[in-house]
């Protein structure tokens, strides 16, 4: 991969999402300052408006394209060429699928470093259901989701996991009128994480499986009971192997699996894909598979089991 030299800070959104409001705060932040030229690309004209004085100040230049057909790499370079930006910054269209942004040739040496989606958390919850394929087209590969205008008593666990789900890595932040929300969680798991053996609701794996990934100190020595279907990744070893679910992103042709390393003497004789209940205590260690530091599960037993009724783990 080309070394980036001009980095790209894409910002991803519906109309009215807060786009601006987010960048017009984060413009003028004093660690978001460069001695170069900020190139600042708008596709989308919503209410709010960038203030040009604010702008001058911080050495920003502003282009716009309106319409998708103009959004070509011919148009990027002739930008470049103009004003030769050390650093760009775009307020993407929301109605624009942002995986066609990551498929485009870009100018030489330019390379998204930062891609950060807003939601209005009041709408989110139409967004999904009307437009649910775009929204996740645009949080595949984004690195941070900042829900605003979120308030206390909204399933604000059930928004994080329609995020993880899609993709596991990205940073998901809550905030309200005021700032931050914090334990967004709370006292909303529907099973026991005290209990001397965890027993995992088929239908709340996935709340299970988001809630190991973010807050592992909370199962970690603990004992938990869930049913999945095996994998046998190559490479791993004939002693581990991975139980998990399918997971539904936005259609049925797209889905992930949600599964942790497990080791069991079990493992050899297990079948790819068959259906089996585990019962592991849960560590956290360095595995090569997870690049880093992840959930390990050593099993204590491995069950063949019936196919669960309903296969897939849904996040609606």
């Amino acid at each position: 991969m080309d070394e980036i030299r001009v980095p790209i800070y894409l910002i991803t959104g519906f109309l009215e999402s807060g786009k601006t409001t987010f960048l017009r705060f984060t413009l003028d932040q004093d660690y978001f300052q460069i001695d170069g030229k900020t190139l600042l690309i708008l596709m989308e004209e919503g209410e709010e408006e960038y203030d040009t004085k604010a702008l001058a100040k911080n050495n920003t230049v502003v282009e716009v394209i309106e319409k998708e057909e103009d959004l070509t790499t011919e148009r990027l370079e002739a930008m470049e060429i103009i004003h030769q930006p050390d650093r760009v910054v775009i307020e993407y269209n929301g109605m624009w699928l942002v995986s066609r942004f990551y498929d485009m040739k870009l100018p030489f040496g330019w390379g998204v470093e930062q891609q950060i989606t807003c939601v209005d958390g009041s709408t989110f919850q139409v967004y999904m259901a009307n437009m649910k394929s775009i929204f996740m087209d645009m949080v595949k590969y984004t690195d941070m989701v900042v829900f605003n205008r979120c308030k206390r008593e909204d399933p604000l666990a059930n928004y994080r996991r329609s995020i993880k789900v899609s993709n596991q890595s990205a940073e998901v932040i809550f905030e309200d009128e005021e700032g931050e929300i914090d334990d967004i969680f709370g006292d909303q798991m529907p099973f026991d994480v005290n209990a001397p053996v965890i027993e995992i609701p088929p239908e709340d794996y996935g709340i299970w499986f988001v809630d190991a990934m973010d807050h592992p100190d909370t199962y970690v020595g603990k004992t938990v009971r869930f049913k999945g279907r095996v994998m046998k990744p190559r490479g791993m070893g004939s002693k581990f192997f991975v139980p998990g679910r399918i997971a539904m992103t936005c259609c049925a042709d797209d889905t992930t699996f949600l599964g942790f390393v497990c080791k069991s003497a079990f493992a050899p004789k297990l079948k790819e894909k068959e259906w089996v209940e585990v019962t592991a205590k849960v560590a956290f260690e360095r595995r090569m598979e997870y690049q880093g530091d992840g959930v390990v599960l050593y099993a204590e037993n491995v069950t063949p089991c019936e196919p669960l009724e309903e296969e897939m783990v849904y996040f609606n």
